[in-house]
């Protein structure tokens, strides 16, 4: 499969690592539980007790991990108070954590491909016909394109 740099003269060189969206985006979300965080979020999973569950990570680990997402502002805090109880924080994803989505739903499809070998623990499908749904390369005209026409390349 021909992609990224398949020609010597398309090779210029990584761009340095600050100015590398994706190395930005790993200083931030970069490790296990982080990403299995926003995942749970993404699940509708928010409460610190339901994740330190649903996840079985140690407390002090999900709570730095929280306040880096909420410094981050991929997460917020929102108070919420049951009755008879203290008042609690739930962890709800901001815009910006919710488009962490389309990035995670990529590597989830990459790891029911190359990992689970097709298991369907998990699925994404459509709320409007319930089908199920792969994720693309779609150009700034609205068409999609194949794997092997991307390429990476330095900005301008």
């Amino acid at each position: 499969m021909a992609f990224i740099h398949d020609k010597p003269e398309d090779k210029d060189g990584a761009p340095p690592l600050e100015a590398c969206g994706l190395a930005a985006a790993i200083e931030l979300v970069g490790d296990r539980w982080t990403l299995l965080i926003v995942r749970s979020a993404l699940y509708g999973v928010t409460r610190f007790d339901e994740l330190q569950t649903t996840l079985g990570m140690p407390r002090t680990v999900l709570s730095n991990r929280l306040k880096k997402l909420v410094e981050g502002g991929v997460l917020r805090r929102r108070a919420y108070k049951q009755a008879g109880q203290r008042t609690r924080h739930q962890y709800v994803l901001t815009s910006k954590g919710v488009d962490l989505a389309l990035p995670l739903m990529a590597l989830m499809q990459w790891g029911q491909k190359h990992i689970l070998a097709e298991a369907q623990a998990a699925a994404i499908v459509s709320r409007r016909t319930g089908q199920p749904l792969q994720l693309g390369l779609v150009d700034n005209t609205g068409s999609t394109t194949s794997l092997a026409e991307a390429q990476f390349r330095k900005a301008s």
